[in-house]
């Protein structure tokens, strides 16, 4: 029967409910939000819809010939599209009585709640993988049956109505803050995002970055890194960035003689970074606010030096891979840089000094959103060539929706995780474990921390890994003195270092699709290249002066400075090349200053400029006397089987 359906039909549905999801969030961060029941429950019916409408349109275009098993999927789809709209409208239809309640849950709502469960994680298999639909069914069966584990993990048993008036009524459940921050703050941010491209803004910030890069050393690749940066402002997910800037960046990064796996991991480290990058940063930042009871702008401020320190350090290791690997300077004609076209097409900008300026001058996330919308839309008119034309506006909203679904989803499904940690109090018996294993003692209780949060977001989008983590090992860092804001934002680079992190890591698949490359090579690669990723949270765990909190302007600067050259000397040391190649010696050297560095403490910082210095001059002396000896100084040329850099 769905098969005599025209695709085009199809396309005006997830147009519609687009349209609807799109105009839901703006109308809202104008006139006031609705009741939270209200707002969330809309949020996800309308994401779920999307989801099984482009499921069913799929299904129907690869139909040609209508067999039994595609019967049965069209069957299925159309039961658990029907399943959500009927069990999130129960939500909407009901509010009142539902309220009226106060959580207690009738016996037609027990079946309600299984059939969203099962719906909510159907939609998560299809758009985000298995992953979080494991982790929510290990929790709820946690719940069910953990009465019946070992003491220590085991609680004092739920029954089945308790765990679904939690989930499915509960403000701690599916409904709860992480889907509210999905239907309020991320919607609206993303909608602007998915506007600054379809206008062309992003195209200008990656031309910006081309051509301020193209002539340097490694400049594709430096392209990359400035350009994921600056696109972190606008989309603020990994996988987005690769997409967008990775097309553009990493043939570049090829043709000047970077392997394919290497520019796909440079690619995909630089996107990753690109969720640090205020004023936007990714959904996780506003999720956070909500965590920590802390204003959105107070966590830009505290993640800007760091997310500087990041890129800068990530500019260095490719600078030294490039030194390492001799990649020749691009002089041909792909790198000249139109730098009037760039500044003529600079107004698509305007959009973003409106929504920091808001957020400077106390407005709220969904307004200021809202407002750079406007601005958005009203410079669009400046060229017929990225004027909003219905069309397109309809275009937009499909590209902004299917941005959100992943989130909005993710954020359910991590809500039903939050609820069960709620009811049973494990959050507090895993932070408890951490601490035990730890003994006590910080550095180890990070690493572990570290450990477990790349682990668990394996294969989840930020956000998800995020709420998780923050839910359960966040509190052991703060037990164990770390500054509330620090130990949030360590955990939160953590989970967003699972982008990169082997065996499950999404940027460096995106990348791999683009780059033709290995992607397991890729992330691999793609760690070695985000080191200073991995140590940047240390940096401001042990000196929070990087996050600007109560300290003076003198000791941040310190601080940032020192940081950058401590990740710098970690980047020499593991790359095993400044001007000219290192030997032993000197990599333990620039390991012992990095280490050095690491410590807040003045004289540490002394000691390690001084070593830092000393070796940096040694390098420079040593092989500039062999290139008078040789003419050929130790700089390596590596080539591998196929002939490439």
């Amino acid at each position: 029967m769905l098969s005599a359906v025209p695709e085009k039909v199809f396309d005006w549905a997830i147009g519609i409910v687009s349209a609807l999801l799109v105009s839901l969030t703006l109308y809202t961060a104008y006139f006031g939000v609705f009741p939270d029941g209200l707002q969330r429950s809309a949020h996800l019916l309308l994401a779920m819809a999307l989801v099984y409408i482009g499921a069913l349109r799929a299904l129907v275009s690869a139909d040609g010939s209508s067999g039994l098993n595609t019967t049965l999927q069209k069957l299925w789809i159309l039961l658990v599209l029907a399943g959500g709209i009927v069990t999130t409208g129960h939500h909407i239809v009901n509010f009142d009585a539902i309220n009226d309640r106060w959580g207690e849950i009738t016996d037609y709502e027990i079946v309600f709640a299984v059939v969203l469960l099962v719906t909510l994680f159907d939609a998560c298999r299809r758009t985000i993988g298995w992953p979080i639909v494991i982790l929510a069914a290990i929790f709820i069966a946690y719940g069910l049956f953990g009465a019946y584990l070992p003491d220590g993990l085991a609680h004092r048993g739920y029954s089945l109505k308790r765990i679904t008036a939690q989930l499915y009524l509960g403000g701690g459940g599916i409904f709860g803050t992480p889907l509210g921050v999905s239907a309020t703050f991320v919607t609206g941010v993303v909608v602007l995002g998915a506007l600054l491209e379809k206008t062309g803004a992003g195209q200008v910030l990656m031309d910006f970055a081309t051509g301020l890069t193209g002539r340097m050393r490694g400049g594709p690749a430096k392209a990359a890194v400035v350009g994921s940066s600056l696109m972190g402002m606008i989309s603020g997910t990994a996988v987005a960035n690769v997409l967008t800037t990775g097309p553009i960046s990493i043939p570049l990064m090829r043709k000047s003689g970077y392997r394919k796996e290497a520019a796909g991991a440079i690619e995909a480290v630089a996107s990753t970074g690109g969720q640090l990058m205020p004023p936007v940063m990714g959904a996780a930042a506003f999720i956070m606010a909500e965590f920590t009871a802390t204003s959105y702008l107070t966590i830009a401020k505290a993640a800007f030096l760091p997310a500087v320190i990041f890129y800068a350090v990530l500019l260095a290791m490719v600078h030294f891979e490039a030194v390492k690997r001799n990649i020749p300077l691009l002089r041909d004609a792909d790198s000249t840089t139109d730098w009037a076209s760039i500044v003529k097409r600079s107004y698509l900008l305007a959009p973003l000094p409106v929504f920091v300026s808001m957020l400077l001058n106390g407005y709220s996330i969904m307004l200021s959103s809202f407002w750079a919308v406007v601005a958005s839309m009203i410079v669009s008119y400046f060229s017929r060539g990225s004027a909003q034309t219905p069309r397109r506006m309809v275009e937009t909203a499909v590209t902004a929706a299917y941005a959100v679904i992943p989130v909005a989803l993710a954020c359910a499904a991590a809500g039903c995780i939050i609820g069960i940690i709620t009811l049973t109090g494990v959050g507090l018996k895993f932070s408890t474990l951490v601490v035990l294993l730890s003994g006590g003692q910080l550095p180890l209780a990070l690493m572990l921390t570290m450990l477990t949060c790349l682990i668990l977001g394996m294969g989840l989008p930020t956000a998800a890994a995020y709420i998780l983590v923050a839910t359960l090992v966040a509190p052991a860092l703060v037990d164990l003195g770390v500054g509330l804001l620090a130990a949030h934002l360590f955990v939160l680079y953590s989970a967003m270092l699972s982008s990169i992190t082997p065996p499950v890591a999404l940027a460096a698949y995106a990348a791999a699709s683009i780059s033709q490359g290995n992607p397991l090579k890729i992330a691999v690669l793609a760690c070695q290249f985000g080191m200073g990723a991995f140590a940047v949270p240390y940096f401001f765990v042990y000196d929070p002066a990087l996050l600007g909190i109560d300290v003076t302007w003198v000791q941040v600067v310190v601080s940032f400075i020192t940081a950058i050259a401590g990740g710098v000397s970690a980047s020499i040391a593991m790359l095993g090349v400044l001007a000219y190649r290192l030997n032993i010696i000197e990599r333990l050297g620039f390991a012992l200053a990095a280490v050095l560095f690491l410590n807040s403490d003045w004289r540490y910082d002394a000691l390690a400029a001084i070593v830092a210095g000393a070796l940096v001059f040694w390098n420079l002396r040593k092989g500039a006397a062999e290139e008078i000896t040789t003419g050929t100084g130790t700089q390596p040329v590596e080539k591998t089987s196929e002939g490439e850099t």
